[in-house]
């Protein structure tokens, strides 16, 4: 049974259309990759999926009910993970976490149970009565999570809960996930980082531009890119010319640059690897390194944009 259901979802602000006609099914007990670099639209997504914001066009369905006529219940099966941690730093853990239960109607041992519970998930509990401001930012991220799951949702929305933080809080955080899914809860998981999304998700969605670019299964988004691998370069000193140069070999598909790093895309790495390393000395270009990845999120990414994740992420923060 599908859980949210988002049909031809459409915003914009002035002239900038930041979601454009986007639809996706999540089913019930399902974690979905919501992939994207930044300024995609994923936020804008999240926050029409999560009632905050009203679509221009589209409709959003939260197990059958209509979010648009049904709000108040459609909130009340939602917990939501926003990108920015919205807490109160002079209060404790424990204190944030009552306040936040309160507002969802928790009350007396229930509350104080789910608050033992929550704390106990986010591998906190010793830190319960530590106010947040000598939190981590790693440990701040994993409270505003808590305060999403208090009231048990039966669908949780994560806009990039792991940016900027510590690798063990990412760690925790990302076994918290699979931990919800295996209890059979819903999430829709948004990130930059292709690795989080092949690691959790069964199903997924892509967007560059507002614009949905891939979706379906894991497996069937990855066949996207066909047999391709990547091979990455380590080098100084490359130029429009070499990448022009390297275009025309036969063995390679693709040829960017991503900082010091050149990226190539092919069906047939070692001929490929030959062919790159070939070109690069004609040009007097001695490579550093050179490591083959087979076809991943990223490969699809490169494969469909012509650009790397991380050049997109330059673009879209301009």
């Amino acid at each position: 049974m599908a859980m949210l259901e988002a049909n031809g979802l459409t915003k914009s602000y002035g002239a900038k259309r930041a979601v454009d006609a986007l639809s996706f099914t999540v089913q019930s007990g399902d974690a979905f990759g919501l992939l994207g670099p930044n300024g995609a639209g994923k936020s804008t997504v999240i926050s029409m999926l999560a009632t905050l914001l009203t679509p221009d066009q589209g409709r959003v369905f939260v197990d059958g009910l209509d979010a648009a006529r049904k709000k108040r219940e459609v909130r009340r099966m939602i917990g939501l993970v926003p990108q920015d941690v919205t807490l109160f730093m002079e209060a404790t853990a424990e204190e944030n976490l009552r306040f936040f239960g309160t507002l969802y109607g928790l009350r007396g041992p229930q509350l104080k149970r789910r608050i033992a519970e929550t704390l106990e998930m986010l591998g906190l509990s010793a830190e319960r009565k530590t106010v947040l401001e000598k939190f981590s930012g790693g440990m701040k991220r994993r409270i505003n999570i808590g305060v999403a799951l208090l009231h048990e949702p039966a669908l949780i929305i994560m806009d990039e809960p792991t940016v900027g933080i510590d690798p063990q809080s990412r760690a925790h955080i990302l076994d918290m996930v699979k931990n919800l899914c295996r209890q059979g809860k819903t999430v829709v998981y948004t990130s930059h980082y292709m690795e989080e999304v092949e690691l959790l998700c069964d199903r997924l969605a892509i967007m560059d531009h507002g614009k949905m670019i891939a979706y379906g299964s894991l497996q069937d988004v990855r066949k996207l890119a066909g047999s391709f691998a990547t091979i990455d370069i380590d080098v100084t000193g490359l130029s429009d010319e070499v990448l022009i140069a390297l275009q025309r070999e036969s063995a390679i598909g693709q040829a960017v640059r991503d900082g010091e790093r050149l990226r190539v895309l092919a069906n047939e790495s070692g001929a490929a690897t030959a062919q790159t390393v070939a070109v690069l000395a004609r040009h007097g270009l001695a490579p550093r390194s050179v490591a083959v990845q087979v076809p991943n999120l990223e490969t699809v990414f490169l494969h469909l944009t012509g650009r790397s994740l991380r050049d997109a992420d330059d673009v879209a923060g301009a």
